[in-house]
């Protein structure tokens, strides 16, 4: 595994030094938030703009699907995305980007942020995916696995790049994954990575050690009872498989069971406090936790006092990714959705709010000009050397994923 020359203690400063905005997987934490509050019309109310149910078809063109594509005479995007993933403008919750891009094209965008959760929202669809029937979006944002799911069952549309020049910035790392290659029906949105975050006082306190850089510091005894790991299986799994020398992007059964029982062994012994979802954060926050197997945009959301760092053994990445449904009618105003945010331009001043992993290449000198010191951060702008620690968990079918799902949930305890 080649190791990143950035000095692991420069890495640790930078969570001082990220915007403090809320990390789309944590948007689950505030409670008693309803699906209409997390929906964001960008220009204003909904009423029937939106539906897909128009009869307007005099220059519709019938898409690979079946649908017919109603773009050209129909000046709307209906697009789905997580909370908290699109640069705003604080004081009056427009969104700045979004605002641009109507103005520039004349498009009619009715942006909501309505997924809390791949499953959820794949429950939420399936049924009329399945019978072709609207599901009144043009445009949705799924994490790589879910994205590859709706692929293989037929729920994507294939991208006409001819639309979407800038695709051709689309950085190296992400232009060749298992879930859709070569790249026909999704374009990244942002992406982050799943590794080792704690307080940092408190695990010097605890060890006598500056930094955590590998899964043996996490479960060094001193730590028993104040660890918690990720209830997403993709993260804490592919963490745990690095850790014993296996790839993640690439591994056997024998080589998952095998990683199954060290987690088992971890959880039994009492040194995993808890297997959580976004919980890590309130128990790292009020110290009842030390260190995690955690999200790098979560970490450094909590500020300066807390650490991320990539194991040395390789922590996972992952990607959220746009995606054309298969019932969607405006499928090329999508598409100039896509083309307007892959330029670098824009793709930084989204990046320089939310702080992920940006995909677009020349989005990092653009940046420059907005925050130089975010410029220089590995975790937006990664070279090739820093992901070279990093893993993307390796594609399953349907039947694997129900099988090593039902394993990791047998080992956490439900």
């Amino acid at each position: 595994m080649a190791m990143s020359h950035h000095r692991p203690e420069m890495i640790a400063a930078l969570a001082g030094t990220m915007r403090s905005s809320i990390s789309r997987r944590r948007l689950l934490q505030a409670a008693g938030i309803s699906a209409a509050a997390a929906t964001a019309a960008a220009c204003g109310a909904g009423g029937d703009s939106g539906s897909t149910e128009s009869t307007a078809e005099a220059t519709a063109e019938e898409t690979a699907s079946g649908v017919q594509d109603l773009s050209d005479s129909e000046p709307i995007v209906n697009w789905s995305n997580w909370v908290e993933y699109m640069d705003i403008d604080e004081d009056t919750g427009a969104y700045p980007t979004l605002e641009r891009f109507q103005e520039e094209s004349g498009l009619e965008v009715t942006y909501t942020e309505d997924i809390n959760d791949n499953n959820e929202f794949y429950a939420k669809v399936r049924t009329q995916l399945e019978q072709g029937q609207s599901i009144d979006r043009d445009l949705v944002v799924l994490t790589d696995w879910m994205a590859g799911l709706w692929i293989q069952n037929g729920f994507a549309q294939k991208l006409d790049k001819a639309n979407i020049p800038n695709s051709a910035n689309l950085i190296p790392r992400l232009q060749d994954v298992s879930f859709d290659r070569p790249r026909d029906y999704t374009l990244p949105w942002q992406g982050g990575f799943a590794g080792l975050g704690y307080n940092v006082a408190a695990f010097q306190e605890a060890t006598g050690q500056n930094e955590m850089r590998s899964l043996d510091q996490l479960f060094d005894p001193a730590l028993a009872g104040r660890i918690t790991l990720l209830t997403e299986m993709r993260d804490t799994m592919g963490c745990i498989i690095a850790w014993q020398g296996n790839d993640p992007s690439n591994f056997t059964d024998e080589q998952f069971q095998q990683a199954i029982d060290a987690l088992t062994e971890q959880v039994e012994s009492g040194q995993v406090r808890q297997v959580t979802g976004n919980d890590y954060l309130a128990a790292l926050e009020s110290g009842d936790v030390i260190g995690v197997i955690g999200w790098s945009g979560d970490i450094f959301a909590l500020g300066e006092d807390f650490a991320f760092a990539l194991p040395e053994s390789g922590g996972t990445l992952w990607t959220d990714n746009m995606l054309v449904p298969s019932t969607s009618t405006h499928k090329k105003n999508a598409e100039a959705v896509m083309n307007f945010y892959y330029d670098p331009e824009v793709a930084a001043e989204v990046a320089a709010y939310i702080n992920y992993l940006c995909p677009v290449s020349g989005a990092q000198e653009a940046m420059v000009a907005i925050d130089p010191e975010l410029a220089e951060n590995p975790y937006i702008f990664p070279t090739e050397e820093f992901l070279a620690q990093t893993f993307v968990f390796m594609d399953l079918t349907p039947e694997q994923n129900e099988e090593y799902e039902r394993l990791f949930q047998r080992a956490i305890g439900n």
